[in-house]
């Protein structure tokens, strides 16, 4: 096994890429898909507005309008990188993909690796939040599930629980819905998310006649540290954006529809972030969220005495985590799909349905792991593994524009990062500003992820890579 430095750090070559270029994944997506799959990603990541919103405000109080603000702008300078390499790059794999192109093999199978960490544990982690609401609002009608099948074991302190069958069935049925293929996938996800949209927007029109400006005073309670450490707990709210990347092969006109669906969706969510944080600080002394941690849209209905809304943002909240869980199985099964295709991962998981034009198999694979462990295990502590997953990945991207700028700058660029290095430079310190305030845990568990995936690349990936392969019979 040939395991010098220079094989180990093998690129792709962008200009043989672009030659050569077909994909066996069915062109379905336009620039409305895309930019519904990105609303349906950000809008419910770590339950987004229904959850983040009332941690923030303890936080940074009414000030949490500063901190979306902020984090967006710290989303953005990833996205504006993310963008030019989703113009320019024409194959799915996201930030694996362009890593392949100009940091290396192993730099990409180890970045891959990370997103499908992130992915499957988002999926996992969303479903037992959705399954919270979903209790919620089976409560509205009277109905409840027996303890036992409530929760994953020791979830809830309290509660003799063994098994999470809300969690574990969403999954199954998100699985079974991506098992169809693109096309089904994203009539589901468009009408999700355009009654998501409907809800939130709903709230926003009903809350704000009841807005107290006085309780805006002070804005900064706790001053910018407030501020700035809501931004880096909410940043989290904006990153599912990264999944939109994951669809080029499905894109028609991918150099012109992905950076318009990245920034789009991005500024959408934006807007309602900070119209949501405003009306509940201005409804709700910012204190109040203490009590309210869970689920702090509720007590914007209680002072505001508009009760009757419970059941309607309990089935925003629904959707908006149904969709989340949908976007990231959708972007887990596609990294996969490329990885696999290029000898890093076992063939499996490249095998495409030829009724649905999906990789089937990975989907069914990877949905039943992901349903098991919604199932089975309490996975609140696991959270932020999704996290350092992102932050690593947009790190990466950010980087790689740098690096192909100098490298290769007569590239054909369909869209270009603005304000190179500025933009990308900031993407990184933004970046590694959040990870280096990640718990110590969680990088140690992200340590024993590499690991585990160091085995999987010098036992498997090394000797089934298909660009070593290619490079083989080249040189005969």
């Amino acid at each position: 096994m040939d395991l010098s430095h220079t094989r180990l750090l093998r690129k792709k070559d962008i200009n043989a890429m672009l030659a050569t270029y077909h994909s066996p994944l069915k062109k379905e997506l336009k620039t409305f898909d895309l930019t519904m799959l990105g609303i349906g990603a950000i809008i419910g990541t770590g339950t987004g507005i229904f959850v983040l919103t009332g941690t923030g405000a303890l936080t940074a109080g009414p000030g949490l309008m500063i901190s979306f603000v902020l984090a967006a702008i710290a989303c953005l300078f990833a996205s504006l990188c993310y963008a030019e390499f989703a113009a320019m790059v024409p194959e799915s794999g996201s930030a694996y993909t362009y890593a392949y192109t100009t940091l290396g093999e192993i730099v990409a199978f180890i970045i891959g690796w990370d997103l499908m960490l992130e992915y499957l544990f988002a999926v996992s982690t969303v479903s037992a939040g959705w399954s919270g609401y979903f209790q919620s609002f089976l409560a509205g009608f009277g109905l409840k599930l027996p303890a036992a099948l409530s929760a994953a074991a020791g979830s809830v302190p309290g509660v003799t629980s063994y098994f999470n069958l809300p969690a574990f069935t969403i999954i199954i049925l998100i699985t079974t819905l991506l098992s169809l293929g693109v096309k089904e996938t994203k009539r589901v996800n468009n009408v999700m998310v355009v009654i998501k949209l409907a809800v939130v927007l709903l709230f926003i029109f009903t809350a704000v006649r009841f807005i107290k400006p006085a309780n805006w005073s002070p804005l900064l309670p706790f001053g910018f540290k407030g501020v700035f450490g809501a931004a880096s707990s909410v940043f989290f709210a904006f990153i599912g954006f990264d999944a939109i990347s994951s669809s080029v092969e499905e894109t028609l006109e991918p150099s012109k529809t992905l950076p318009r669906s990245m920034l789009l969706s991005l500024g959408i969510c934006t807007i309602l972030y900070v119209a949501v944080s405003a009306i509940m600080t201005g409804v709700v002394p910012f204190e109040t969220f203490a009590k309210y941690i869970d689920h702090p849209i509720s007590a914007v209905l209680i002072y505001s005495g508009q009760n009757w809304m419970a059941g309607i943002i309990d089935l925003g909240a629904i959707l908006g985590m149904t969709t989340v869980m949908l976007v990231c199985l959708y972007g887990q099964t596609r990294i996969s799909f490329s990885m696999s295709r290029d000898g890093l991962l076992p063939h499996v998981f490249s095998d495409i349905s030829a009724k649905t034009g999906a990789p089937l198999k990975s989907t069914v694979l990877f949905g039943s792991i992901a349903a098991i462990m919604g199932g089975f295990i309490p996975l609140a502590d696991l959270a932020e593994l999704v996290n350092i997953g992102t932050l690593t990945a947009f790190t990466l991207v950010s980087f790689s524009i740098l690096r192909l700028r100098k490298t290769q700058p007569d590239l054909r660029r369909p869209f270009k990062t603005p304000w190179v290095p500025f933009v990308p430079i900031m993407s990184i310190i933004c970046c590694v500003f959040l990870l280096i305030n990640l718990k110590p845990v969680t990088w140690i568990r992200f340590v024993v992820w590499l690991a585990i995936g160091m085995v999987v690349y010098f036992g498997y990936s090394v000797k089934h890579s298909q660009l070593k392969t290619d490079t083989a019979t080249d040189e005969k």
